[in-house]
């Protein structure tokens, strides 16, 4: 299964929370979701509705990034970017409030009604949103496989800084490869 993490259009457009390279990314996590629309997950941050809003320091978060909650932002820069959101259906979409996907919603058991056991990882940020997703994923047991250029963050030295860290201490459950590598081996 492809899970796609946070490729939404407040992090492609300029906005506080813009991260530059999307854009450069985001031709090879279309090919691997074009490649099989149906076993790809997208997910998306939905921030807090107005400053303050959250437990504990998701509160001071909302209220440090009060243009970025829903009261100030433009509904639409919500969604998924535009090349995503047409293969949607049949790619699913599970909405979360906080980094990690594994949290609010049934990911878990869906992939396991599926019979899934692998999850190809792309989308942004690498240190933050898809950080969380990748660590749960191998707490959960799956093989993560990280599509090392469909990854981007708004902080190249903290998302050069992770690539290290899951081909140095998560070798046995994390495998980094190219989009080109991994659409030869899924078929």
């Amino acid at each position: 299964m492809h899970l796609c993490v946070d490729m939404q259009r407040m992090f492609a457009e300029p906005t506080d929370w813009q991260t530059p390279w999307m854009a450069r990314v985001l031709p090879q996590v279309r090919r691997l979701a074009e490649a099989h629309p149906d076993r790809t997950v997208f997910t998306r941050f939905i921030p807090a509705a107005r400053p303050g809003e959250g437990r504990g320091t998701w509160a001071t978060y909302s209220e440090r990034w009060s243009g970025m909650t829903r009261a100030e932002l433009d509904p639409g820069l919500i969604d998924l970017v535009p090349d995503l959101a047409r293969l949607v259906p049949p790619a699913a979409v599970i909405d979360k409030t906080v980094y990690s996907p594994w949290l609010e919603s049934d990911l878990d058991a869906r992939l396991q009604a599926q019979g899934v056991d692998t999850l190809i990882v792309t989308g942004a940020e690498t240190d933050v949103c898809v950080l969380a997703a990748v660590l749960g994923g191998v707490d959960f047991g799956y093989r993560i496989v990280l599509a090392t250029d469909g990854l981007c963050s708004s902080c190249d030295e903290a998302h050069d800084a992770l690539m290290v860290m899951y081909r140095m201490r998560y070798g046995h459950q994390v495998l980094t490869l190219t989009t080109d590598e991994i659409l030869e081996r899924w078929p």
